[in-house]
């Protein structure tokens, strides 16, 4: 069950696995999807092959996008049905500042401040991490064309933006999780656990990883 929450959000860096968990956790709990479907953006192959000259468009185009399905998801009725998404519009700055120049940044931060996004707080945010390494090892694996130009310098800086932004978070509940040597998706027991622990938190910092079920 849910645990009365109504909006859950999973966040963290390409690669940790966000996607394949909010699919699974919605599967269990009969929730509805949010998701930020990246690879609709027509800038996003062309940004990892010339991020200097493709970054700008790409990060508007997501900004845009992401706004519309806060919008929409606005409009829907939370009491009716549980959501879960994959992305929370708060972070779309932390790529933003990785990947803009000092105008470019400017220009943004008008662009998001006329928007006047005011997204709902979510009743739980989980938070995926991972080392730059296994996030590139699992980059790999699942293929993605557009993806395999990604390094690891990317990925480190990635992963520091994140860590510094939820380093601060206290907007909603936060469950902090080590993906490194846990498989959330396909190992049951290690589900499980984790369905436990998102079931006995109220309010607060948590953090989960392979010690948090292991005897």
């Amino acid at each position: 069950m849910l645990n009365q929450r109504r909006y859950i959000v999973v966040e963290g860096p390409i690669g940790v696995g966000k996607s394949s968990l909010v699919k699974k956790l919605a599967d269990t709990f009969g929730s509805d999807l949010l998701l930020e479907n990246a690879e609709d953006n027509p800038f996003i192959s062309q940004f990892y092959q010339n991020p200097r000259q493709f970054a700008l468009s790409t990060q508007l185009y997501f900004l845009l996008q992401r706004a519309q399905q806060v919008q929409n998801f606005r409009q829907s009725d939370l009491f009716q049905s549980s959501h879960i998404a994959d992305f929370m519009i708060e972070k779309d700055r932390l790529f933003a500042e990785l990947t803009l120049n000092n105008d470019e940044l400017k220009l943004y931060e008008q662009i998001y401040q006329h928007l006047t996004v005011d997204a709902p707080r979510p009743d739980l945010v989980i938070y995926l991490q991972a080392p730059p390494e296994v996030l590139r090892t699992r980059i790999a694996k699942r293929g993605i064309e557009y993806e395999q130009q990604i390094g690891i310098d990317y990925l480190s800086r990635l992963c520091e933006s994140y860590t510094r932004f939820f380093y601060h978070y206290d907007e909603s509940p936060l469950l902090t999780v080590n993906t490194q040597s846990v498989d959330l998706v396909d190992n049951a027991e290690e589900f499980q656990a984790l369905l436990d622990e998102i079931n006995n938190i109220r309010s607060g910092r948590h953090y989960f990883n392979q010690s948090s079920f292991q005897l």
